[in-house]
């Protein structure tokens, strides 16, 4: 009986190592996924957004001279874009 018993336990880990990958993407499904080329451009510009409002309240507080100068080179290529 313990050998069968074993014997289970050695197939249920070769399946388990099999669709391992499987078993990850259905328990375990990556959290930025993008489905379409809309989807990848709609995060990108929020992602973006998010930078400038914080860039921009920073700025707020007291005025461009307290952003450093990669600050500011950082603001304006975001505002190129």
């Amino acid at each position: 009986m313990s050998e069968l018993l074993v014997l289970g336990f050695i197939i249920a880990i070769v399946l388990l190592f099999f669709n391992r990958e499987w078993i990850k993407n259905r328990f375990f499904p990556d959290q930025q996924k993008n489905y379409t080329i809309d989807d990848q451009f709609n995060s990108d510009k929020r992602e973006r957004e998010k930078e400038i409002d914080r860039l921009l309240s920073k700025m707020g507080k007291n005025g461009i001279n307290d952003l450093s100068e990669k600050d500011r080179k950082r603001l304006d290529e975001l505002s190129k874009m």
